[in-house]
């Protein structure tokens, strides 16, 4: 009796657990739990893959480098005839004797991986081509992938999609599904913004007009201010001339939020660096007083306020005419950080919710009309234990639903599928138990001798062909692609809960017939 009422108090609570995870599914007004996260095949949603251009990663690398390399010679006081960048190489161009030597040294000492492809040296003059070697290209490659992957999955949790699907595809390409998604366009936007934020200075010698029309020196390059009127939608271009090299990047941002004007009462975004790049922020000010500072965001000019003083605190504000909605997206792509390189969309799918409902029918149809054959079959070829075994399918079901709500796990179309094969699965372990309690019966022992041995021979039997479906499903989540993850995800809740259902619950219901009720008679 006291095994019984622990099997009882089991059953009882696991029902209880249950119903409380599927009631915000039921009605969401009812418990603040999540409801069951439908996937993109039932719900609607976006398809995106995307390819890293991770050349344009090894480029940004070499720019740095040329920069680092322009820098160092000016601290070293080395003369550079010549230094620029094609693509993912730098030519650099010395004269002199003792500059050469200096130029030398200075590469052993501050650019070891760097590599001289070509040399052309002379007495005095010493021509020299310099890259990557291919397994450092290797290795920005993957990195360049990788954050990318990181960066986007943090700026799609920041914007709030109910369990995307983000994963790596191939060498360079991401994939990304967002079930629900409504404004396609927006979120396209924010998943594709490299957000790479520079602060650089004007180059206020240089009409931008005139640059407009014969270009910009060498340290300089042409950047536009676009501002669009919200009554008439249409937009104004202001060109800014701006030195080449970046003050400061967003590299050392911490945190970037909304804030509201009060002067003018519109959205602006307020970011602040950490300690390192406050210093920086406030030498850069302190050094630049009444010249202007351009705050560019993927070559364009946000804002260009004159520095009045320097600015210590390592706090500063983008501002633009921004709606709070651009200014709300800008915060969440400059929190989750830049892209290391721009990202391209090969392909791009949007499925429409009433083609997740229609599918949500047929499989709901599916499922009720699968349940109804198992029904009438189990009841018609064994009876009372028949109805028994039903009951425990209708329990398994609700488990099934529970624990996808429970561990928030995606619903697919496969994932229905899963829940159907279940259903067949669940009461197979049933078949064999009724089949060993025949055999006992036929033995001449009584009915609650030949359940529990029926239950004792049998148990051995399901506990192996279940463990090793199992098995199959948690090789199916862990390696396989988004549909096989539904499908997985629902067999392994399946398996699960048949084992519960098949060897605890219906025990337990023959055990109070049995030892409660008294019954002399065992229907199967």
């Amino acid at each position: 009796m006291k095994h019984l009422s622990f099997k009882l108090f089991l059953v009882l609570a696991v029902l209880i657990a249950a119903i409380i995870y599927l009631l915000p599914t039921l009605n969401s007004g009812i418990w603040p739990h999540k409801k069951i996260n439908l996937g993109l095949d039932l719900q609607g949603g976006m398809h995106l893959v995307l390819e890293v251009d991770t050349e344009k990663a090894v480029e940004s690398t070499m720019e740095s480098a040329l920069q680092e390399i322009r820098e160092q010679a000016r601290t070293d006081r080395i003369p550079l005839a010549g230094l620029s960048r094609t693509r993912s190489a730098l030519h650099v161009v010395v004269n002199g004797a003792e500059p050469i030597q200096n130029f030398r040294k200075m590469l052993d000492e501050n650019f070891p991986d760097l590599r001289a492809v070509s040399r052309d040296e002379g007495a005095d003059r010493l021509e020299m081509t310099l890259d990557l070697p291919e397994r450092e290209v290797e290795n920005i490659h993957q990195f360049a992938v990788d954050q990318a992957l990181e960066t986007i999955r943090n700026r799609i949790d920041e914007f709030g999609v109910s369990e995307p699907d983000i994963r790596r595809q191939g060498e360079s390409r991401i994939l990304v599904q967002l079930p629900g998604i409504k404004d396609t366009k927006r979120a396209k936007d924010l998943i594709g913004k490299t957000a790479q934020l520079e602060f650089k200075l004007l180059d206020e010698d240089v009409d931008p007009a005139a640059a407009e029309a014969k270009g910009t020196p060498p340290d300089a390059e042409l950047l536009y201010q676009v501002r669009v009127d919200p009554e008439t939608n249409r937009s104004a271009r202001t060109p800014y001339v701006v030195k080449k090299r970046a003050l400061l990047t967003g590299t050392y941002l911490t945190d970037a939020r909304v804030q509201i004007d009060s002067q003018f009462n519109e959205p602006y975004v307020s970011i602040k660096f950490d300690r390192q790049g406050a210093r920086i922020f406030e030498r850069v000010t302190g050094e630049n007083v009444k010249k202007r500072l351009a705050i560019v965001l993927d070559d364009r000019v946000y804002s260009a306020p004159v520095i009045q003083e320097r600015i210590a605190g390592g706090e500063a504000r983008i501002t633009g005419n921004f709606t709070t909605e651009e200014a709300r997206d800008l915060a969440i792509v400059l929190r989750a950080g830049a892209l290391p390189a721009p990202v391209n969309i090969l392909e791009e799918r949007t499925v429409g919710p009433s083609l997740g409902a229609d599918s949500i029918r047929k499989g709901i149809m599916s499922m009720i009309v699968g349940g109804i054959l198992v029904v009438i079959f189990m009841v018609i070829y064994y009876r009372t234990a028949g109805l028994i075994a039903d009951l425990a399918l209708a329990f398994n079901i609700l488990l099934i639903a529970a624990g996808l709500a429970a561990f928030q796990a995606t619903l697919t179309m496969p994932g229905i599928a899963g829940i159907i094969l279940t259903i067949g699965m669940a009461v197979d372990a049933n078949v064999l138990i009724f089949e060993r309690i025949r055999e006992e019966l036929g033995l001449g022992k009584t009915p609650f001798a030949a359940v529990a041995a029926g239950y004792d021979r049998a148990t051995l039997t399901i506990l192996d062909a279940n463990v090793t479906t199992l098995i199959a499903a948690l090789v199916l989540f862990q390696f396989g692609t988004g549909p096989v993850k539904g499908f997985a995800v629902t067999l392994s809740l399946g398996v699960i809960s048949s084992l519960f259902t098949a060897l605890i619950m219906t025990r337990l219901i023959f055990d109070y017939l049995l030892v409660n009720r008294r019954m002399k008679v065992l229907s199967i």
